[in-house]
């Protein structure tokens, strides 16, 4: 997702000669003084409010007037929702209280009266001018009578605490999506509407969704594509998608002359759910515009005020911190998964044989890991087959991982030598040439024998032993050839073992991820494989695979697996 920040879009619009004028026109006022823009950042201010404040100008120029001083009475940040300086903000009216307070910075909390009004900044933008001195602790009057809402205040803050707790709460885009959806209507209204800008700044209309009752219906033929974001468009859903202001709207807002391609498509959003009122946020993360959540009410009797917008503001907020840590998380899992596929090396094709492989990262992680499978032709006609795993499950133990396999094809190929010995050459290398500090690995030659047989020879450095499973389903596991893991610094030596695969047999090369689980025994992962492989030998090699992987993982696994699978010819009938 992608859109206007805010530092850049305020040297576009109020260039700093023009701030130097309004700082001059304020020093003749007598108290605080500071002008924002419709954005609700500082454009101006005056020596007297930096006395106030603590504060130099530099300081207060181009920040978020709420987000820096707006403070309640025991100093914490003051909710949008409860703020009545944002409230006439975002109604464009004049209004005074004598019972707030400013955040200085020296840590200090300064008690203050106000004064806001729409200012005319020049060059045909409307700002806003605040007014405000210091008062004494006790002179607090009593708050303006607030005006009918929809919720009371305490449902008010219980509803963007949810918002912040649920939204938070997941990683992926879709699912902070619907709870959005879910939190807002039908408590504050019948209809949600979010526009999304993408990566490409396209604006997508990525949810429409109504509540019909207790049920909430999705309404995808109003979904899609939309037009561009104009950039002087004054229309509200436009300003909201440049991140601007919130508003209201409704039907009659675009009745006129559409001045854009949105404005249209907006025209046609209000005909087709009959929404007579509206409010419009943008959704921002720290970092960018990230879209508009538009709330509208068809059904209920009472219409969206001013009044309303910093709470929808808050919640809007909040989606979008939530959205771009969703879309950051997803980002980066589609580039670890594309690292892990390129990792991870195709299959060669090796005539009778049938060989399958499969990675499934552990949960937690970042779709890569230290798990890894490999199988490839020797110099002399024989397959090599490899299965291992690097300590960890992340990026350094996927590039470990890399560095590992890479040296054991190398000397593989170079080196017409036992399995063993190839295994304790790279143990040596080990410690020296790479960042690896500990793993292991079964390391295997494989080659076509005399009636059908296949000839397996092989060495484990510390890995779980390969499963052998008959084409009549007796299955056993390949204990010889057992030997200390790489890394240790003891480089004793290490041995080879050898069997002969019988037709239609089935070979399993894998990882501890496949049968470990916490508080249970390696021997009752061992048993449930050789339980669950039996019963699948007669399934094909594909089929046997996935079935064996559903059936097997444990649901409390918290590593990645690897797996590799091979299938001898089935005897030839006479």
């Amino acid at each position: 997702m992608a859109g206007v920040e805010p530092t850049q879009a305020l040297g576009e619009q109020f260039p700093a000669d023009s701030s130097a004028t309004l700082t001059k026109a304020l020093e003749a006022l007598g108290s605080g003084a500071y002008v924002v823009d419709e954005q609700g950042r500082v454009l101006a201010v005056n020596a007297h409010a930096e006395r106030l404040l603590a504060l130099p100008a530099e300081d207060l120029l181009g920040r978020d007037a709420h987000d820096l001083l707006h403070r309640d009475a025991h100093g914490q940040l003051l909710p949008r929702a409860q703020c009545s300086m944002r409230q006439a903000f975002l109604a464009g009216r004049t209004a005074q209280v004598q019972g707030d307070y400013f955040a200085c910075g020296d840590g200090s909390l300064l008690p203050i009266s106000w004064l806001i009004t729409p200012y005319d900044v020049g060059d045909h933008e409307l700002g806003t001018l605040v007014l405000f001195h210091a008062r004494h602790p006790l002179e607090v009057d009593p708050r303006p009578e607030a005006t009918d809402r929809t919720l009371p205040e305490l449902e008010r803050l219980a509803l963007l605490a949810e918002t912040t707790t649920r939204l938070t709460s997941t990683l992926d885009v879709e699912e902070a999506l619907r709870r959005l959806v879910t939190l807002v209507v039908p408590r504050l209204a019948d209809w949600a509407v979010v526009d999304l800008i993408t990566e490409h700044d396209e604006v997508w209309r990525t949810l429409v969704v109504h509540a019909d009752g207790d049920v909430l219906v999705r309404h995808e033929g109003l979904q899609g594509p939309m037009p561009p974001v104009p950039e002087d468009s004054q229309m509200p859903l436009s300003r909201a998608l440049r991140g601007v202001a919130s508003a209201l709207a409704g039907p009659q807002t675009y009745q006129g002359v559409p001045d854009s391609g949105i404005a249209l498509e907006q025209r046609g959003l209000f005909e087709a759910t009959g929404i007579r009122s509206a409010a419009i946020a943008p959704i921002r993360s720290t970092r960018e515009v990230l879209g508009a959540l538009t709330l509208g009410r068809a059904e209920k009797p009472v219409d969206f005020t001013t009044d309303d917008l910093p709470l929808i503001e808050d919640i809007a907020r909040r989606a979008g911190l939530a959205l771009d840590n969703a879309s950051l998380y997803e980002r980066q899992r589609k580039v670890a998964e594309t690292m892990q596929n390129h990792l991870l090396p195709q299959m060669p094709r090796v005539p009778g044989l049938q060989m399958t492989v499969r990675y499934l990262p552990a949960p937690d992680a970042s779709q890569v890991g230290g798990d890894w499978y490999d199988a490839f032709s020797l110099s002399d006609g024989a397959t090599a087959l490899a299965v291992g795993d690097v300590v960890g499950h992340d990026l350094e133990a996927a590039a470990g991982m890399a560095q590992l396999r890479n040296m054991l094809r190398a000397y593989a190929w170079a080196l017409r030598e036992p399995p063993s010995r190839i295994v304790g050459r790279l143990d040596e290398a080990l410690l020296h040439i790479t960042d690896v500090a500990m793993a292991t690995v079964i390391f295997a030659r494989l080659e076509e024998a005399d009636d059908g047989h296949w000839k397996l020879s092989w060495t484990n450095a510390g890995h779980p032993p390969p499963l052998l499973i008959s084409h009549d389903g007796l299955a056993d596991y390949l204990t010889d050839g057992h030997g200390i893991l790489l890394g240790t610094g003891t480089h004793g030596p290490r041995t080879d073992a050898v069997a002969l695969l019988p037709p239609g047999s089935t070979l399993l090369l894998y990882t501890d991820g496949l049968i470990e689980e916490p508080g249970h025994t390696l021997d009752e992962g061992l048993r449930r494989l050789r339980q669950h492989a039996a019963a699948l030998a007669h399934r094909p090699l594909a089929s046997f695979t996935d079935h064996l992987l559903r059936r097997v993982r444990p649901g409390a696994n918290d590593d990645d697996v690897a797996l590799l699978a091979l299938r001898t010819p089935a005897r030839k009938r006479s």
